[in-house]
C-alpha cells in the first residue's frame, strides 16, 4: 500500500488548481521520462486518487507482476473498496510497491492521464494523425468556392484595401469615394498617398497583404487566404492543445472537429477581417502556456527530487528549473494578438494570472521552505518579465513601419506641436522622443474612437447574448429573382451569416456551468483553463455593451467554448474509464463482474456523446450554404432563421 503521508505530497494538485522561472545553470530535467511501469502506475494511481489498495481481475494479474510491462497495455485496473465502513479489499501480492520520490512528486503535480500520455505507439500515432484529419476537413470546409463572393464582404471594405496600400506604399492610404466595385473588379491602383486615419494596429493587416502578394489583388480568394490558413491552423493547435489539457488523444481529437465545423469558425475564416487572428494569437498563447505548465512540473519534481533524495531541505528560492521558452513563447503571440486588435490585451491579462496561479499551486504543493515567496521571486515576477514585458516589446515592434514611413497617419504630429529641448541633447534624441510623441498621441486618438464609437448599426448586438447567439452579424446578401442564380428555382438567395453552429453554442453555454462549478468546488485546473479564455476574450465586452459591437466578436474564444463542452465529456469519460476509474461497491462483488459493469456503462456513455457528435455535424451541414455564401432557395434560407428576426 502506498501511503500519502510524505511531507512534500499534498494530494493530487493536478485536480485541485493548478508552474518557477529560474536559474538556467540548473540541471536539465528530462523532457519526456521513461514511462513507469504496471507497479509504478498503480502506486501513482494511488498517490493521485487516495486508492489504499488495488485489485485487478484475473485476466490482468500476470501483467500487473510484470515491471516491465507498459502502464497502457496491462488493460483494466480498479480500486474496489468497501462500501461499508470504507475498507479496503486487497488481493495478496498485489499492493502498488513504494515509488521513488521522483514519481511520488509527479503524481501529486500531474494527473496518471498526463503521465501515460502518448505511451503507446498507437497512442502516439492517433495524437498526430486524428488532429490532422479533422485540419483536413477545415481546410476543405474553408477553402471551397472562397472565390465567392467576388466582392469586398463587411468590413473588408476597410482591411482589404488597407493591406493593399501597406503593401504599396507601407502605410494605410486613402482611397476616392465608392471605391469597392471598381477594387472588386480589378481596378486597384486608384489610392492616393495620402495617409488614412485606421484605429485598429497592423498585424492583421500586413498577414492580409501577404495574402494579397502570394495570389495577386485582382483575385477574392487571396485577399482571404491569410484568414483560412489561421483558421485551419487553429484547428490543429486545439486539437494537440485539448489533447494535452485531458490528456486525452479522442476528447483532444473531437474539441479540433468541433471547431473544424463551427459556422463561427468557418466564417471568420473565409472573410478578410482581423479577429481570426486574434483567435489564432490567442489560441497559440494559451497552447504554450498549457506546455509551459507541463514542462515546469516535470522539472520541479526533478529538481526537488534531487535535493530530497540527498537528504537537503526544499529551501526558499529552490528547486530552480531553468528558463521558461514555453512562456517567452506565449508572450510573442500575445505581442502579436495586441498588434491585431487592442482586444488581445484581454488575453494578456486574464493568462497572466492563470500561469502564476498554476505556478503557485505546483509550489505549494513540493511545500518547501517559504514556498509563497519562492513562487513570488522566482515565478510571479519573471513570469512578468517574459509575458507581459515581451508582449509588450512585440507590439511596439509591430508598429516598424509607421516609424519608418513619415507619411503615415500622425507620424508629424509633434511637428506641428514642437517642444523645447536642452542645447546639449543630440539631434537624434530630440527627433527619437518626438516620434514617440506622435505614436502616443495617435493611440490616444485610437483611444477615444474606441470608447466614444455608439453610432447605431443594424447588426449590432449586446455581448449578453453573445454566448447564445441572439443576434447575428448577416455580412453579405444577394437575391435574384429571375432563375438566374442557379439554386433550382427562380427566387434565389446568396447570404454570408456570421453564426455558430446553434446546437454546439447553446450546449456549450450549459456546459460553462458545469466548468464554473468545476472549477469553484473541486478547484480543477483545466476548468479554471477553460474560464480563463472566457474572462479573456468575452466579460471585458460586458462593460461596453453599449457600443457598437458585434457578436462576430465571439472568434476570438470560439476555442473555449469548445473545450467547455469536452471538459463535461471529458470527466464523463473519465468517470467510466476502466482504466483510471476508481470503482467503490461490495466487497463480496466479483471485480470481474465490476469491471464489465462499467465498461458497459462506459459504452452507453460514447454512444450518447456520438450522438450528440452526430447532430453537431448535420447541423453544420445544415447551415453551411449561409456560412459559405452558396446559392439557395429563399424558402430553404427562411428555414434557417430559427429566431425570426434576431436572425434576419
Amino acid at each position: 500500500m502506498v501511503r500519502r503521508s510524505m511531507a512534500h505530497v499534498q494530494g493530487n494538485d493536478e485536480t485541485a488548481a493548478d508552474d518557477a522561472t529560474s536559474d538556467t545553470n540548473a540541471p536539465p530535467a528530462p523532457e519526456r521520462p521513461a514511462w513507469p511501469s504496471v507497479s509504478e502506475r498503480l502506486a501513482m494511481e494511488q498517490v493521485s486518487t487516495g486508492v489504499t489498495a488495488v485489485v485487478l481481475p484475473h485476466s490482468e494479474r500476470a501483467a500487473a507482476a510484470d515491471p516491465g510491462q507498459s502502464a497502457m497495455t496491462a488493460g483494466p485496473r480498479h480500486a474496489i473498496a468497501a462500501a461499508t465502513g470504507g475498507q479496503a479489499v486487497t488481493e495478496p501480492g498485489l499492493a502498488a510497491p513504494e515509488l521513488s520520490t521522483h514519481h511520488r512528486l509527479l503524481a501529486g503535480l500531474l494527473s496518471a492521464r498526463t503521465l501515460t500520455l502518448g505511451s503507446t505507439t498507437r497512442d502516439r500515432l492517433w495524437g498526430w494523425l486524428g488532429p490532422a484529419l479533422v485540419t483536413v476537413l477545415a481546410a476543405a470546409l474553408r477553402l471551397f468556392n472562397l472565390n465567392s463572393p467576388h466582392s469586398l464582404v463587411f468590413d473588408e471594405t476597410y482591411y482589404v484595401k488597407d493591406a493593399y496600400t501597406l503593401l504599396q506604399l507601407g502605410y494605410d492610404a486613402q482611397w476616392p469615394d465608392e471605391p469597392d466595385d471598381r477594387f472588386s473588379s480589378g481596378i486597384t491602383d486608384i489610392f492616393t498617398t495620402q495617409a488614412s486615419y485606421t484605429v485598429h494596429p497592423p498585424v492583421g493587416k500586413w498577414l492580409i497583404a501577404m495574402g494579397i502578394q502570394a495570389g495577386g489583388v485582382e483575385n477574392p480568394w487571396a485577399w482571404r487566404i491569410a484568414t483560412v490558413l489561421a483558421g485551419v491552423l487553429a484547428v490543429f493547435i486545439l486539437a494537440r492543445t485539448a489533447r494535452r489539457l485531458f490528456g486525452s488523444t479522442v476528447v483532444g481529437t473531437i474539441a479540433g472537429g468541433l471547431l473544424a465545423i463551427d459556422g463561427m469558425a468557418i466564417v471568420m475564416s473565409r472573410t478578410a477581417l482581423l479577429d481570426n487572428f486574434v483567435m489564432l494569437f490567442a489560441l497559440i498563447a494559451f497552447a504554450c502556456l498549457v506546455a509551459d505548465r507541463e514542462q515546469f512540473r516535470r522539472r520541479l519534481a526533478h529538481q526537488a527530487a534531487i535535493l530530497i533524495d540527498a537528504g537537503r531541505p526544499v529551501r526558499s528560492l529552490t528547486p530552480h528549473v531553468g528558463f521558461r521558452w514555453w512562456r517567452l513563447a506565449a508572450g510573442v503571440s500575445l505581442g502579436l494578438a495586441c498588434g491585431t486588435k487592442w482586444s488581445g490585451l484581454y488575453f494578456v491579462a486574464a493568462f497572466g494570472v492563470l500561469t502564476v496561479w498554476w505556478d503557485l499551486s505546483a509550489r505549494r504543493s513540493i511545500r518547501g521552505q517559504h514556498w509563497g515567496l519562492t513562487w513570488l521571486l522566482n515565478d510571479a515576477l519573471p513570469a512578468f518579465m517574459t509575458l507581459v514585458l515581451t508582449a509588450v516589446g512585440v507590439y511596439l515592434a509591430s508598429w516598424w513601419s509607421w516609424f519608418a514611413h513619415p507619411a503615415s497617419w500622425g507620424r508629424d504630429w509633434a511637428a506641428s506641436h514642437p517642444m523645447t529641448y536642452p542645447g546639449w541633447l543630440p539631434q537624434w534624441a530630440g527627433s527619437a522622443w518626438d516620434s514617440w510623441r506622435s505614436f502616443v498621441e495617435y493611440h490616444s486618438q485610437m483611444y477615444q474612437f474606441h470608447t466614444h464609437l455608439t453610432s447605431h448599426h443594424d447588426y449590432m448586438s449586446n455581448p449578453w447574448g453573445w454566448l447564445l447567439q441572439l443576434r447575428p452579424t448577416s455580412f453579405y446578401w444577394a437575391e435574384t429573382t429571375d432563375g438566374s442564380g442557379r439554386c433550382g428555382v427562380d427566387d434565389c438567395i446568396s447570404a454570408i451569416l456570421a453564426i455558430g453552429n446553434p446546437v454546439l453554442w447553446w450546449t456549450a453555454t450549459l456546459a460553462l456551468v458545469v466548468v464554473i462549478w468545476a472549477l469553484l468546488r473541486r478547484h480543477d485546473w483545466r476548468a479554471g483553463a477553460v474560464v480563463a479564455g472566457l474572462v479573456g476574450g468575452w466579460v471585458p465586452w460586458l462593460f461596453f455593451s453599449k457600443r457598437t459591437i458585434f457578436t462576430f466578436y465571439t472568434v476570438a474564444f470560439v476555442p473555449f467554448m469548445v473545450l467547455a463542452v469536452c471538459y463535461v465529456i471529458a470527466i464523463r469519460l473519465e468517470r467510466c474509464d476502466t482504466l483510471a476509474n476508481t470503482v467503490v461497491a461490495h466487497p463480496t462483488l466479483q471485480p470481474d463482474a465490476v469491471i464489465r459493469r462499467a465498461r458497459r456503462k462506459k459504452r452507453g456513455i460514447r454512444v450518447r456523446i456520438g450522438i450528440y457528435l452526430g447532430v453537431i455535424a448535420l447541423v453544420s451541414a445544415y447551415f453551411y450554404p449561409i456560412w459559405a455564401g452558396l446559392s439557395i432557395p429563399r424558402w430553404l434560407w427562411e428555414s434557417h432563421m430559427w429566431l425570426g428576426s434576431l436572425w434576419i
